[in-house]
């Protein structure tokens, strides 16, 4: 199997470096969120010969490096690193009669590593490998097909069935790494009404970004209590185990289904809606309105959201409502019930390289949200990397700038962000960490002289308070340093 994944990967390798002698524009582009634009897509044809003859192969080769250095190292706590080297290969195939097809294969090899025995302390790069397998088998190295699925379209709406991608509210690829946060089920999107855009999904398994295999959707541990092996993400409750859920005679098999829909006809205003829901485990609602207004070259876009849990367990699991299994401190432990208010404004002007970003946050002192599919619930207001703040009683305060240094005339092809946030967590809670402040510095650099070759360097700063009453909290500060490199054809 070793001997296959290596393989793989120097095919892809070999493959991608004949790309490199193409001058013409590259068929995929990335977004800053690292997700893919389709310059190119597959014809319509009249033939099942024609709908594989002229489908076509996207190709992504990617590094990804990360260091973490503690503030404190401890035995819990040590500097640690990672490195992926990989990428994927796609084929779309064109489309019959409405009817067509995708496969995506992605790898990821980690030729140099930490010790087995310290992988489980690897965080933001624990992306990069699987720490199951490495357990299991001493395997850093993953390779899996993490999309395959058919596709129907007709007018504007496309419906899926298989392994896929499917961006929604609290589900997302979040291709930051090195393999995107997939699904296997049914997905629909629809734009055939004007100014909107309609979303619904049925989802029986998640694999997650270093999974090779799907698993459940919300159990956490499996039926021999190996953390790594179900739904592990860094979000997940750890309270709705595996072992729990058969205790109380209940399924610990689930799916995750999908409602959203989104409206832009009203000029400058944008709204969102999203109902997600685990049957008989949680469910939320979430409305989300932006509204631009101009006031000569500046534009002011204010905006919120508002996201309400509900919990469908009726306290059948006992405390849940904590993400890391410790509900001391909340008024009610044993329920999932909660509530989270955002608002954002942001500064623009028209032709100016900048643009500014205030948010804010407040989640209600009731139950942690829920959220381990890779869509954040405070993305876009004031998460900041690798942060997560949407603990019990949390209020977060951000500012972010961006800046582009090519539309200046300063730097061809550079982008820059930056974010400041101030966390202010519980101080009560046990099982939520301490407050802290993240500085988060992001540029991206697109080669115009090499289309399709994009370089990232990220850097997070997080400065935390220790604190001894009225619970005790260590000091969780940390530097993380990040390094990407991507090439597309």
């Amino acid at each position: 199997m070793k001997t296959i994944k290596l393989s793989i990967a120097a095919l892809m390798t070999a493959g991608m470096g004949m790309g490199l002698c193409a001058n013409e524009k590259p068929k995929i582009t990335l977004k800053a969120n690292r997700t893919l634009i389709f310059n190119q897509t597959p014809p319509k044809v009249d033939s099942l010969k024609e709908m594989l003859t002229e489908g076509l192969f996207y190709g992504r080769l990617r590094i990804n490096s990360f260091k973490w250095d503690w503030k404190e190292e401890s035995s819990t706590k040590l500097d640690n690193w990672s490195a992926g080297l990989g990428g994927s290969l796609l084929y779309r195939s064109a489309e019959l009669k409405g009817i067509s097809a995708m496969a995506g294969l992605y790898t990821s090899q980690n030729p140099w590593h930490m010790d087995n025995t310290d992988v489980g302390l690897i965080k933001a790069g624990k992306d990069t490998t699987s720490r199951y397998n490495v357990k299991m088998a001493g395997d850093w190295g993953m390779s899996v097909l993490a999309q395959a699925y058919l596709q129907y379209r007709f007018n504007k709406t496309k419906v899926r069935i298989g392994r896929q991608i499917f961006e929604s509210f609290l589900t997302k690829s979040n291709d930051t790494k090195m393999i995107p946060n997939t699904f296997e089920g049914f997905g629909i999107v629809s734009k055939d009404i004007s100014g909107t855009t309609l979303i619904a999904a049925y989802l029986k398994r998640q694999k997650l970004r270093d999974h090779t295999r799907f698993h459940d959707v919300i159990t956490f541990k499996d039926a021999n209590s190996q953390s790594w092996a179900n739904n592990d993400d860094s979000a997940i409750n750890k309270s709705l185990t595996y072992d729990k859920f058969v205790a109380a005679g209940l399924d610990p098999n689930h799916e995750l289904i999908v409602l959203e829909g989104a409206n832009s006809s009203v000029k400058n205003l944008k709204l969102k809606a999203n109902y997600t829901t685990v049957p008989d485990v949680v469910s939320s609602a979430t409305i989300e309105a932006h509204y631009a207004i101009g006031i000569g070259d500046y534009k002011i876009v204010p905006g919120a959201r508002y996201m309400k849990q509900f919990d469908d367990l009726g306290g059948k699991l006992g405390a849940v409502a904590n993400l890391k299994g410790n509900a001391t401190g909340y008024d009610d432990p044993n329920s999932l019930d909660s509530w989270l208010f955002a608002a954002r404004v942001d500064l623009k002007k028209s032709g100016a390289p900048w643009k500014f970003r205030l948010g804010y946050s407040k989640i209600a002192d009731k139950a942690d949200i829920i959220a381990p599919w890779r869509g954040f619930p405070t993305g876009g207001f004031t998460r900041a990397m690798a942060q997560y703040n949407w603990y019990a009683n949390t209020k977060t305060y951000m500012i972010r700038g961006d800046y582009s240094f090519a539309k200046a005339g300063i730097v061809p092809g550079l982008t820059a962000m930056f974010r400041y946030a101030v966390q202010d967590f519980d101080d009560t809670k046990p099982g939520v960490q301490a407050d802290s402040k993240v500085l988060h510095l992001d540029a991206i650099e697109k080669f115009e002289s090499f289309p399709g070759l994009e370089a990232r360097v990220r850097i997070g700063i997080v400065s935390a308070d220790a604190q001894s009453l009225p619970v005790v909290k260590s000091d969780p500060s940390y530097n993380e340093y990040r390094f990407e490199l991507n090439y597309l054809f």
